[in-house]
């Protein structure tokens, strides 16, 4: 992905956005794409003669055990969104088999009928599904269910990075996307303007790390949005509440920045967590869904 590449995807999921509600790509996929990609990573640009803009594009990037991939037709355009996305999706899924094949996980947001259609086309089935769920703020009294305030600290760029990458990954160990983060991953994401180490909120007890509760703000959303960005609880201290009072605590500090929405995801298998949150206050707002499938290499 050169540089003219990126510009014009840019400004393709720019004009997604502003008609879908919500960004194309998820952040991983977004810091690969803006970063020029990596070892793993391709971006395929689709144009058509007589439109000086994209019409479409896939990204592929290697994980561990899986491929990620994302993709994202021009508003303009999707009245064929079915022929336009089955195109560069099967571009992608080409590249993948290319590559020695493997699982794959495609992403999409509030997916329709459509979507559907494409993924099973393409030899992808219905897998996980995340809940992006939504509640005002502040959080009155009777969604606290008398928790007591956890004596949070805020986040010490340069000097808690390896700590919390330690709980982050033990609390996220079978997690495909949060799971093995390491020291690059937490330092591109506090190079990002949305990054306050202020909204990153810790807890401690016995002099180690017990939780967390990383927000982030979505300034240019109307109105502006405070997300539980990620949460945690060393396997350690699980068990005792700690989850709940951690919530509150990043929903009190995105009330106190002036914020009258909090959101957060959550995987729709994950019962346990999907109860706590109804409990506190928060109701669905879309589904995001991923379609997954097993790619075979080509020789």
């Amino acid at each position: 992905m050169g540089q003219g590449d990126i510009a014009a995807v840019s400004a393709l999921l720019d004009v997604a956005e502003s008609v879908d509600g919500h960004r194309p790509l998820g952040e991983h996929q977004w810091l690969d794409l803006v970063q020029g990609g990596r070892e793993g990573f391709a971006g395929l640009v689709a144009w058509e003669p007589g439109h000086d803009h994209p019409v479409a594009y896939a990204q592929v990037t290697r994980g561990p055990e899986s491929w990620a991939l994302e993709f994202v037709v021009d508003p303009h355009h999707r009245d064929r969104l079915a022929a336009i996305g089955a195109e560069v999706v099967g571009a992608a899924l080409h590249i993948v088999a290319a590559e020695g094949g493997g699982h794959v996980h495609m992403w999409v947001p509030k997916p329709t009928a459509v979507h559907d259609a494409i993924a099973e086309n393409a030899g992808l089935h219905r897998g996980r599904e995340l809940l992006q769920m939504r509640r005002r703020l502040p959080v009155e009294d009777e969604h606290r269910f008398g928790a007591q305030p956890l004596a949070v600290r805020a986040f010490r760029p340069g000097q808690d990075e390896r700590a919390w990458l330690e709980v982050n990954n033990r609390a996220f160990r079978h997690h495909p996307e949060q799971g093995g983060w390491d020291l690059e991953t937490i330092e591109n994401r506090e190079q990002q303007p949305w990054f306050d180490p202020a909204g990153f909120l810790l807890y401690e007890e016995d002099g180690r790390l017990a939780g967390f509760c990383w927000t982030k703000i979505h300034a240019d959303e109307d109105p502006p949005l405070g997300e539980i960005y990620v949460i945690g609880t060393d396997p350690d201290f699980e068990g005792h509440g700690l989850g709940r009072r951690l919530v509150l605590a990043g929903l009190d500090w995105l009330a106190s920045k002036g914020l009258t929405i909090g959101m957060l995801y959550v995987d729709a298998a994950n019962a346990g967590a999907v109860h706590l949150y109804e409990k506190l206050g928060f109701t669905v707002d879309h589904v995001d869904r991923a379609y997954t499938g097993d790619v075979a290499a080509r020789s």
